[in-house]
Formats: C-alpha cells, structure tokens, sequence
C-alpha cells in the first residue's frame, strides 16, 4: 500500500462546496431538509407535522454551523497564543435558536423561499421551537447577547452554565393570579445540542478534609467527598453574524456516579436502588429551586459549585494540552463571573491550583485574581448572595477551610494599609459575622477578581458610593463601568425585518454589525416617504401583537390607540404598581366625566413573579382585577384597555418590542442597576417615559431630553427624602386623585367587594412605601399627560421615534464586549479560515 493510499484511507475527503451537509444553493438546501425529515425523523411528508419539518429544518442549519464549529474549535487549539473568554453564568436566556441562526447565517431570504416552494410557511415553523427558558430575566438574556457578540466580534469564547432539565416555569393566568407550571423544553429533546459524554468530569459534594504531607515535606490537604457527581457538557453552536466564528455554550448536565445501586434492588430496597441518580440528577433538574427551605438553600449552592467545578476543571484540561504547566493559565484565559452566582469560582481555582496541582499558595492567588473579573448586578443588599457558614461546612467543606485563609491574608493586609480601622474590617470582610456566621459571596468576589464592573453609568457610580463603597476605598482601580448592551441581530434584524430593511435600503447593510452607521437615518426624518413607511411598520407590528392579545387573551384592542408597555420581571422596585395607580385615575376620570376627551390607550403588562413573592403576584393580580374592570366598563367606549401577556419571554418580547409606542422604565431611581428592555423597545423605536435610573439615564443623553418622557425623584433626592423622614401618608392625603385611586383600590371595587384581597398593597403604600410611588406619583401622572399629548400630532411622534432609534448605538452588546475585551480581559479577535479546513 503505498502512502498516499494510506493518507486517503486515515484523512476525511475535502468537504465540496455543494456538498449536502454545507451547501447554500436553495436545491441543496431543500435537498438537505428533506433528506433529514426522512432520516433523522423518520416520516415522509405525507405524515410529517410541523414540528416534524421543524426538527428536519433544525438539523439542516445545524449541519451548516458544524462545519465552522469544528473549525473555530480547532483554530482555537493551534493558536496557542490567544486568549479565551469564559463566561460564567448561571442563566443563559437564549431565546430561540432557528430564527437567530438563519439571521446570522445570512440565510434567512432562500430559507423562507424554499419553505415556500414546498408550501410550507417559515414563521409556523419557528413558532414549533421551544423557548430554552434557562434564566429568569435580564441576567440571563444579557449572557445571550453577549455571545452573540463574541462571536460576531470573532473572540475566542465559551459561555459556561447549567442545562436545566426544566427552565424558568411556565406562567399561567388562574383568576388573574399567577399559576406556576413545569417549564420541560426539552421534552422532545433539542436538536441543536451536542452531547459530549467523553469530556464528563467529576465534581465532589459533601464530606470532610484531611491533612497529610507531601513527598517533598509540604503541608497538603485532601478532599475526601460524600458522593461525586459527574458534570456531563453539552455543547450549543453559537454563531456570529456573518463571520466563520461558531463560539461553544457548554452547559453541564449532572449525572449519578453510580446510575443504580444493584445489592439494595436485590434486597428489595428499590428506592435505595436509585437514590444516587436521583439525588444527583437533581442538581440540574430545575432553574432556581425554591430557597425558602435549608434543603431548598443547599440545592442551590450545589448548583452554583457544580458548575463552576466543572467549568474550571474543562479549563484546567484545555490549557495543559497546550501548556507545560498553569503558571501562565492567567494570560490564556479570562473568566467573567455574571453576579455572585459562579463566586465561588475563587475558592474553587485555588483548591484546584493548591491541592490538585500542587501549585504554592501565593502563586495560586496571584494567577486567580489575574484570571477572574466580576460584573455586579444589583444595588439591593438583601440581593447580594449570603450563605451560612453551617451549609459551606457541610456541602464544600474544603472551600470553608480556603475561605478563612483567603480572609485571614486579606484582613492582615487591611489592618498593614488601615491600622485600628475595625469598620473597614468588618466591611469588607468575607465572613459576615452579625447575626450568625456568614459566606459574603459579593465580597469573595471582589477579593479574589482584579476587576469589578457595574453595567451603567449611575450604577457604577452608586455601587462605589454605597453597595461596594469599602471595596471602593480599597482599591479604585478595580471598579470599570461597562453599560450592558443588547445584540441588533436579534432585536432588530430577526424581531422587527421590516424596519430592519427599510434602514438597509437608505444606508447599506453595515449597521448590522456596527450599529454606529445607523445614525445616518436621522437625515430622513425630514423625508415624508421614510416617515409614512415609518409609521406603517410599527403599524403593522402593532396589527400582529394586536392580534396576539385576541388570540391569548380574547380582549380586542384598538391598534389605532398608545401602545404603552411595561414587560420585566415583576417587583415592588420595577413598579408595575405605580403604571396600575395612573390606570385608575384614568379610569376614575372617565367615571367623573363620561364624556371626557382622552388619547385612547392600550396598557400591556407582562413579566413573571418569583414562586415564593407573595407581593409580586398580587401585583398580577391587581392588573388582571383592573383589567377585568375597566376593559368591560361601558363609560371606557374602549379608551382605556388593560391586558397582562402570561409567560412572558424572549419570543413574546420578539413581537412586543417593534409594536410598543411608549416604553414603562418607572423603577424607583437608584434601585435599577441597568436595564435591557428599555434598550429593546428604544432600538425599535419605542419612546420612554422613565427615572433618572440605570441606563435610561444614558439612553436620555443619547436620544435627547426632547425626546424622552422624564419624571420622578433622583436618585439622590430619594436618598434625601427618606433621610428627611419620608411620610407617604402625607402624599395620600394632599392629592385628592391618589386618595381616590387607592381608596378604590381599598374599597374592593376591584376585588367584588373584597376589602381585604388588595389591603397588602394599599398598607405597603400608606405606611412604608419603601420605593417611594406615592412620592413619585403627581410626577408620573403629569408626565403621561405630555406623552398623550405628544402623540396626537403623529408626524413629531414619528420623528422622536426615528431618533430614538438612531441615536441607540451606544447600546448593541457589540460596543460592551469590546470595552471588556480591551479593559478587562485583554482579548483580541481571531479569525476563522475555512478554506483549508479538511474536518
């Protein structure tokens, strides 16, 4: 055999251009979709459903992501010298995959035709895809975004998280209360994943430590767990736009050591038998267990270690192949924890550097604070993650032990810097000491990262004001602001097409992937064309949600009237309660004077409350009962219509942001740490009416004063009030309208009589009201008056809109990514070849 026969035989052919797996020719493509109904289904098309073609269509992209997947995996491991980003996240919010594929394949056009030519409609088969629903809000979606734009930007880069068997529950409306039912998206399994059973590692729960000393005379420490459980990945191809990059999210998946316990099934001990599976199975069964219970709390602090674990011992596997040693694993990976969720990521690296790579202690910390960065989310201190040192002792005793020395070393050197500062001490120490002993996972992250970044302007500056001030005091230099971002592949290109080409038919397609250039449509807001074809597409998406609402909820509403939104998860500090308060006076208005001449308005809400959040969910309940009320009241004539969307998520907000006329940012300021969604509804040329909180109050620098809805207290004026001795009561009784609404409110009108079901709300807001919405409320009230006045002259609306979106590219994920690339991470682009790429 000669050796070229032998080359042949030991090497895959070069892949064809037209080959079946890769092709783009519209044949080629419908060949390929065929062929995988028929093969991988296993139906033909005279019995195959929609979701059948859907899978069969599934595959198809898929086939063309792996061509490019395989290839960014293996130029990533021939480039020795690039840098990885790793995204630790404990939700991952995707949305979608198909829809965002073919957008980035810049494939969607011959996709729909060739749908089309078998009679088949593209949009009816997207609809067939489940909502991966792994996260619960502006956390998780902001990880989708950002992988999105890692991959469009060509950064070598893995999001690391959980595959959760069931995701974010599924909401249901039951009397208007929220009714919470199991999430299994993936009960028909998901086609775009790739299971990588030979890449399982193991992860230890649970046990006992134990000294010894090594061959060379150093001290050591062994783990010696209760059970381990093994961390399966499973990789989802991420694609850029337009770009060879196919970034991995690797989401872990757990499974018993011991699948099944074969003595204690012969005993007759069939429980026993399986316990292990189950119990470990558990770890990522579900999004966020319940933590009301001590088993609830441990539950989540095995989630959090599982997959931090397993994600750093990938890593640690991936740099030794290409690396003698982990001396220089700082300067080949940067690991970005998104809130205290991976914090536990510094003890674990050290455990991992010290007692399984046998690296010195302060060689281990240097290469640990050099490798992680951590991004705060929140201003809430009750939201900053605690555990009880008791449940670090029993389910990671080991990381206790690493806990107290990484504390021990830190405080010595606080008391070098700051002698006799026992305040600074007790600020900034990990261990909380006050009423019981605690874990402060904030602080663990802020110790152990070089880097800490808020995600807006007036967060950043609030976090080193307030929520992180000691850590501030300590070292300046760590503290970045990086303001979130939102990807316009999705928001813009795959959720609103229409106006997506009407920008690209004035200034070119370029805007896509550098939202900057979109700024060039503000020289048509003088155009009559532009601004009529303007108006009719968020006409038409106004039709679609209208038709949506009919469809889900049976309410008619009037596309013709405001379309005003206000869609997040659902807290006291977002205030839906405080867009329910200026509903009422509305309606209470119309009562008075049945006649009276308002802008007819169309309230839609939608968001899910925490399971355990008995507040929340009586705020759905109160929207739902005022809903129930004024939308069947004869005296409305259809001015006012109040309508809650149940489960809201990223498909939903795909067809609420291009139809939303005003946009509801109304958090308590100073409370909000960013925001996403006012960035969505802005992009697609919503107008928001909003606090000085967050990002809106970057979004009002960018769009113009004149184009934004501004009201309420500062952030600084509520911290001035509440010090002044805030009284709500006083408000009550001052302003004859708010003492009529939440008299109402009081009277039962809205619960048929019953006085009692809303009383929660009306005393929170007589006697606490800790997010001040009697303080803000004439403010908010007024300022609606100015955003129905506004509206009425459609042709300035029009333009307010057309600069709201032209003035957002300050906001794509794009710009974020790259200052954390440049700042932070330190990170270049790499870029993907395929033509000598042989598979």
């Amino acid at each position: 055999m000669t050796q070229e026969t032998t080359s042949e035989l030991f090497c895959t052919p070069t892949i064809k251009v037209e080959d079946d797996r890769t092709g783009m020719s519209p044949e080629t493509l419908k060949r390929a979709f065929l062929d995988n109904l028929f093969y991988i289904q296993g139906i033909d098309r005279t019995q195959a459903s929609n979701y059948d073609y859907y899978v069969a269509l599934a595959y198809t992209i898929r086939d063309r992501l792996l061509h490019r997947f395989l290839r960014t995996t293996e130029t990533y491991k021939k480039n020795t010298q690039s840098k990885l980003v790793c995204y630790f996240s404990a939700e991952f919010l995707m949305g979608r995959y198909l829809g965002n594929n073919l957008v980035n394949l810049d494939i969607y056009e011959e996709i729909e035709k060739v749908i089309a030519e078998l009679g088949l409609d593209l949009n009816e088969l997207i609809e067939q895809e489940p909502d991966p629903g792994l996260g619960n809000g502006g956390l998780g979606r902001l990880a989708a975004c950002f992988l999105d734009s890692l991959a469009s930007l060509e950064i070598p880069a893995v999001g690391y998280g959980i595959r959760y068997e069931f995701g974010i529950f599924f909401q249901l409306l039951r009397d208007g209360w929220q009714g919470e039912m199991p999430d299994n998206w993936l009960r028909f399994g998901n086609p775009w994943e790739l299971p990588r059973p030979d890449e399982t590692v193991p992860v230890k729960l649970g046990g006992y430590t134990q000294g010894y000393y090594d061959s060379k005379g150093h001290y050591r420490v062994s783990w010696i767990p209760d059970r381990t459980v093994l961390a399966i990945p499973h990789d989802t191809p991420v694609p850029g736009y337009k770009t060879n990059t196919v970034n991995p999210l690797r989401l872990w998946k757990a499974e018993a050591s011991e699948e099944f316990n074969f003595e204690a099934f012969n005993a007759g001990n069939y429980d026993r038998a399986v316990e292990e599976k189950i119990n470990s199975e558990t770890i990522s069964k579900v999004l966020y267990p319940n933590d009301n219970t001590p088993a609830g709390k441990e539950l989540r602090l095995a989630q959090q270690f599982f997959f931090v674990s397993a994600s750093l011992q990938d890593l640690i596997r991936i740099h030794l192949r290409n690396n003698k040693n982990l001396d220089n694993f700082h300067e080949r990976v940067a690991i970005q924890l998104n809130d205290t969720h991976p914090a536990i990521a510094v003890a674990e690296l050290m455990r991992l550097f010290v007692d399984e790579h046998g690296l010195d202690w302060d060689r281990s910390w240097y290469i640990t604070q050099k490798t992680l960065s951590y991004t705060n989310h929140t201003l809430l201190p009750e939201a900053l993650e605690t555990w009880d040192v008791s449940l670090f002792e029993k389910l990671l005793p080991r990381h206790l032990e690493i806990i107290y020395e990484i504390n021990h070393h830190f405080l010595e050197d606080v008391r070098t810097w700051y002698p006799g500062n026992e305040d600074l001490l007790t600020a900034v120490s990990i261990i909380g000491e006050g009423n019981g002993k605690k874990v402060r996972m904030a602080n663990l992250a802020c110790v152990g990262s070089h880097a800490i970044n808020g995600v807006a302007a007036l967060h950043t500056q609030l976090l080193k004001q307030e929520t992180l001030n000691a850590f501030a005091f300590l070292w300046p230099e760590k503290f970045y602001n990086k303001t979130n971002g939102v990807t316009p592949r999705r928001w813009m290109v795959l959720s609103n097409p229409k106006l997506a080409q009407l920008i690209t038919s004035k200034i070119g397609e370029g805007w896509v992937k550098d939202l900057s250039q979109i700024q060039q449509i503000e020289k048509y807001v003088d155009d009559p064309d532009f601004c009529r074809q303007w108006r009719d597409i968020k006409q038409a998406n106004k039709q679609r949600l209208a038709d949506y609402i009919f469809k889900q909820r049976a309410i008619e509403v009037d596309v013709n009237s405001i379309f005003d939104v206000l869609v997040k998860r659902i807290h006291e500090y977002k205030r839906q309660h405080l867009d329910v308060l200026n509903i009422i006076t509305l309606y209470n208005r119309i009562k008075r004077d049945p006649d009276l001449h308002i802008a007819p308005q169309t309230f839609i809400f939608g968001g899910k409350a925490a399971p355990g959040y008995f507040m929340a969910k009586l705020i759905i309940k109160l929207i739902n009962s005022v809903a129930d009320v004024v939308n069947k009241d004869p005296d409305i004539r259809g001015r006012l219509k109040v309508v809650f969307l149940p489960n809201f998520n990223v498909s939903l907000g795909q067809k609420i942001y291009p139809a939303a006329d005003v946009s509801e940012q109304i958090s308590t300021a100073g409370k909000e740490a960013s925001g996403t969604g006012n960035m969505k509804f802005a992009m697609n040329g919503a107008l928001t009416i909003g606090t000085l909180d967050g990002a809106n109050i970057e979004i009002r620098e960018e769009a113009g004063e004149e184009n934004f809805f501004l009201f309420g207290l500062t952030a600084e004026e509520v911290a001035q009030t509440k010090a002044h001795g805030y009284n709500p009561r006083h408000y009550y009784e001052n302003n004859a309208e708010l003492k009529e609404v939440i008299d109402r409110i009081a009277s039962g009108y809205f619960s048929h009589g019953d006085t009692e079901m809303f009383k929660p709300i009306v005393d929170s807001l007589l006697y606490d009201d800790q997010y001040m919405l009697l303080a803000d409320y004439h403010s908010y009230v007024e300022c609606h008056k100015q955003v129905a006045m506004a509206y009425q002259d459609q042709e300035k609306w029009t333009k307010m809109s057309i600069l709201n979106s032209a003035r957002m590219a300050k906001f794509s994920s794009d710009r974020t990514i790259t200052e954390y690339c440049n700042e932070i991470w330190n990170v270049k682009p790499v870029q993907i070849e395929l033509d000598d790429y042989q598979g």
